[in-house]
């Protein structure tokens, strides 16, 4: 019985703004709800950030303390996920920064600063290891917003909202990270 709630729990379709006002009203299944809802998704995102599997999780753990101060009285205003990704972003970056500060020689492997994008079918480890190292070269706001738009799925709109920039801005950086791709050797072959 147990089992078969949880399944129900996971498979709630009710939209993210419900959940929060049943939050706001004191219903801890709808906190529990949401945070399955989104979960992975934070992890993925901190462990990108991150570097790191197990600081991916701390941040999981920090980020959804933060959310649950919010409570009572969260009123959603954008999409969950666009209010979430700052929150994450700087969780991780701040984790990542205590890792480093704590490595006995005081440095951090570049190779960790971004993981590896999931590998899709026909794209061999070379290609990818291509890939990684020309996003690495991008500027970090077009590196964020290309990952954002490709790897999260978030509309524009959405990444503006997470930004805090107007939807232009977003615009601007996706089409100059996109023109670096496409104008690199390495990865031009993606675009033909």
């Amino acid at each position: 019985m147990a089992r078969q709630q949880l399944e129900t729990q996971s498979d709630d379709a009710r939209p993210d703004e419900a959940l929060v006002a049943l939050i706001n009203q004191g219903d801890p299944n709808a906190f529990e709800t949401l945070y399955r809802r989104h979960r992975d998704w934070v992890v993925q995102l901190a462990g990108r950030i991150a570097g790191d599997q197990s600081l991916a999780l701390d941040v999981l753990q920090e980020t959804f303390l933060y959310l649950l101060r919010k409570f009572p009285g969260f009123q959603l205003t954008c999409q969950f996920r666009s209010f979430l990704y700052p929150a994450v972003r700087n969780l991780a970056i701040a984790a990542r920064v205590k890792a480093a500060r704590s490595q006995a020689d005081g440095c951090v492997d570049p190779d960790q600063l971004e993981a590896e994008p999931q590998a899709t079918a026909g794209n061999s480890p070379s290609e990818r290891a291509r890939l990684v190292d020309v996003l690495k070269g991008l500027p970090e706001p077009q590196r964020e917003v290309l990952l954002l738009r490709f790897v999260d799925g978030f509309n524009l709109d959405e990444i503006a909202a997470a930004l805090e920039v107007p939807v232009g801005t977003v615009k601007s950086r996706l089409h100059h990270a996109l023109a670096a791709l496409r104008q690199d050797p390495r990865t031009r072959s993606f675009f033909e």
